[in-house]
């Protein structure tokens, strides 16, 4: 299990963002050398956790829980066959793309050794946005992403240090529950039923996943349908 590419962005003047200048940083491309980690700061005011990647839209993207994005090359590689097109590393705007990883199959708080410094934690899947579908250029993009249920993870930085493409990447820790990425994407998306057992994954969950997972139970209850 691998890095395959560190990927960063830079700001961009595009007209599918509701950025409030129009800027995006979801064009992501692999560089070489190493990259620092860190955590950046409470989402608002952090953006991402990579030095010299931009997050422009720090109201829905970036910080602590949101530092790093990963996905992998192996779920790249399933959407070209369904898309028909070359999609290089770094395509849906990931700082890291992986190899040998079901990223989509990792449990929320699963740590990753990243490398000889860098500890990271899983938190939640990546919810696609009207500046995703713009980037990709494909009509329907936003449902047929969610519809495939492999949306990549967040990671939150518990270890900083420097990556860099090759490095290799270690699961050091998998937590005893079974609330994987997946199945928490498809809790806050298409099958809000699954929400009490997001709960399951305690504090390694992202704050806003544990938020509406708890707002379900206090209505519904633990059972009930939504």
């Amino acid at each position: 299990m691998k890095l395959l590419s560190v990927n960063l962005g830079r700001p961009e003047v595009v007209p599918y963002t509701d950025h409030r200048d129009g800027v995006t940083g979801i064009d992501k491309r692999p560089v070489d050398g190493p990259v620092r980690v860190a955590a950046p700061g409470p989402k608002g005011f952090g953006a991402s956790g990579l030095d010299g990647d931009a997050v422009c839209e720090t109201r829905h993207h970036g910080g602590n829980d949101q530092a790093v994005y990963a996905v992998a090359r192996e779920d790249l590689d399933a959407w070209e066959r369904t898309l028909g097109r070359t999609l290089a590393n770094g395509s849906f705007g990931e700082n890291l793309t992986t190899e040998g990883i079901d990223v989509s199959g990792a449990l929320i708080g699963e740590r990753w050794a990243v490398g000889p410094e860098v500890l990271l934690e899983i938190t939640s899947g990546r919810i696609p946005c009207r500046t995703f579908q713009g980037h990709m250029g494909e009509k329907g993009w936003v449902k047929r992403f969610t519809e495939r249920g492999a949306p990549g993870a967040y990671l939150r930085v518990i270890r900083p240090g420097e990556i860099r493409a090759g490095d290799a990447v270690r699961v050091v820790h998998r937590p005893d529950h079974e609330v994987t990425v997946a199945l928490q994407f498809r809790a806050v998306t298409t099958e809000r039923t699954l929400l009490p057992r997001l709960l399951e994954a305690g504090e390694a969950l992202h704050p806003e996943a544990v938020a509406t997972a708890r707002t379900y139970v206090e209505k519904y209850g633990a059972g009930s349908p939504a």
